[in-house]
């Protein structure tokens, strides 16, 4: 559920080529309040594939080395950063396995973003890393699920409801994303 200053709209625009600097400028900031807990800071989802229609909110994915929840609400809390406390937000499934994981919202009044916290390596971050790979890599299924969100947000324009419709079709695009990185690594192999 948005906080009361976010939008609970699912309102999508063209991919905007400023959203990468966004990014940079928001993972600069999370690496310095993070330090040696971030092991990574990724720009994942849809405004990190370029040519995809995509909600204007910055989807972040910092991977740890373990959940330390008291020192990751402190670290991000020192931005203003508030945590999600939504179930969904806690625990998702990947692959068949269900992972930890915690969302942080911006400080009120600030860029809308999403930074996701997930164990480096778990089926959660490296899902995250090949759907957005997979997408950037193969214009027709960038293209169809493209039009998929589009329908999705005029016939369910609220973001709760979108996003409850949405989760079970990104299992289906994990798994075309799984199948295509496990290719293009056989092809390297090779």
């Amino acid at each position: 559920m948005p906080f009361p200053d976010e939008s609970g709209v699912a309102q999508l625009v063209p991919h905007r080529a400023a959203w990468s600097g966004e990014f940079e400028t928001l993972a600069e900031r999370l690496s310095a309040a993070l330090g040696q807990l971030a092991i990574g800071i990724d720009h994942i989802g849809s405004t990190a594939v370029p040519g995809l229609v995509a909600k204007d909110v910055i989807d972040v994915q910092v991977r740890v080395a373990t959940l330390d929840r008291d020192a990751l609400d402190s670290c991000l809390g020192s931005l203003g950063f508030r945590r999600r406390p939504e179930q969904w937000n806690n625990r998702e499934v990947s692959f068949g396995t269900e992972c930890s994981k915690m969302v942080f919202a911006p400080p009120a009044g600030e860029r809308p973003s999403n930074v996701h916290v997930r164990v480096d390596g778990a089926p959660n971050a490296r899902m995250a890393l090949v759907i957005r790979d997979y997408l950037r890599a193969n214009a027709d299924a960038r293209s169809a699920w493209g039009e998929f969100k589009l329908r999705l947000s005029r016939e369910a324009p609220d973001l709760n409801t979108y996003g409850r419709i949405k989760a079970p079709a990104t299992i289906i695009l994990a798994a075309a994303a799984a199948a295509w990185a496990q290719g293009a690594q056989e092809r390297v192999e090779q």
